[in-house]
């Protein structure tokens, strides 16, 4: 079995580990006091890429831990969780979103959740959220994926992009494999794709490094081949996202390669979706912390009402 080894924690708090379907699943936990257990819980999903860590979400996660339980998992395949040699797909994915929120509700916190995910993962949070809705308050999606114009996906239930071929030629040999995930961690091109994210040169150095540790780990390139190979994108999360009812927060920037998100006018106009667009790149928390936390308040109060 891969274990990571010689990475530091993402976030601060207590790690925790619970078996999964898949492997082990790691999730980070963290509360200002005891008083907390009677406030709503949240919980942080980290985005799908060749460097993915819960990292990503360590400005919120911070924030929050000074006045409500928060929680965030490492979804399998990346950080502490396990990283196997299989095709990760949308369900691997979700089952770990439920397993948390199990260990949540065992843990002792029986108010429903508040979660927030970013990118790609917006589409297990949702998928989760549509098969238990009773589980969440309220969801937050920081630059999802599936709203760009173009992008609308309506195809069968639990079907995925997946390009066999490509994942295929990704992982039938170790060799090739592992020097194509070494060209694509390489810090270069880590701090490429990070500008890119940002729109700017002026990224968040402890990510990156951050993001070049995990990269580094046994087994770290299963899951982005299959990230890579279209696997863990949903073919009908357009249904899954029309199907929410929940108070739905919806951010996004303006700067980098993540600015497409004209599709939203379709949801513009639902009553249980607050959609805010930001002068920054696709992860707006690590610019604008005190106005992003500061509108995400706002929304709970109004969905409290």
């Amino acid at each position: 079995m891969n274990e990571p080894f010689d990475l530091a924690p993402a976030l601060d708090g207590t790690r925790h580990v619970i078996d999964g379907e898949n492997g082990r699943i790691s999730y980070y936990a963290s509360a200002p006091a005891e008083t907390a257990r009677h406030e709503r819980p949240m919980l942080f999903v980290h985005s799908v890429n060749a460097a993915a860590s819960a990292y990503e979400v360590k400005p919120l996660y911070d924030h929050y831990a000074r006045e409500r339980p928060v929680f965030a998992l490492d979804l399998p395949g990346y950080g502490f969780s396990t990283r196997r040699a299989i095709r990760y797909e949308p369900r691997v994915m979700t089952d770990a979103v439920h397993a948390v929120v199990d260990a949540i509700v065992a843990a002792g916190h029986d108010l429903p959740i508040d979660a927030v995910a970013l990118s790609l993962s917006c589409e297990f949070l949702g998928r989760a959220a549509d098969e238990r809705a009773r589980a969440f308050a309220t969801l937050g999606f920081i630059s999802p994926t599936g709203f760009a114009e173009g992008a609308e996906r309506r195809g069968a239930p639990e079907t995925t992009r997946g390009i066999p071929w490509l994942y295929r030629g990704v992982t039938a040999s170790q060799g090739l494999g592992r020097g194509l995930f070494a060209g694509l961690t390489s810090r270069p091109s880590i701090r490429y794709f990070l500008q890119k994210t940002w729109g700017s040169p002026d990224i968040d150095e402890g990510m990156f490094e951050y993001a070049h540790a995990s990269a580094h780990q046994p087994g770290a390139r299963h899951a982005p081949f299959s990230f890579l190979s279209g696997y863990l994108f949903s073919n009908d999360i357009s249904d899954v996202y029309d199907r929410l009812s929940l108070p739905i927060w919806m951010a996004h920037g303006s700067r980098g390669d993540f600015i497409d998100y004209r599709r939203k006018v379709d949801y513009g106009d639902k009553p249980n979706w607050a959609i805010r667009g930001y002068e920054t790149g696709a992860l707006p928390h690590f610019e604008i912390l005190d106005t992003l936390t500061a509108d995400y308040d706002a929304f709970r109060a109004d969905a409290a009402l």
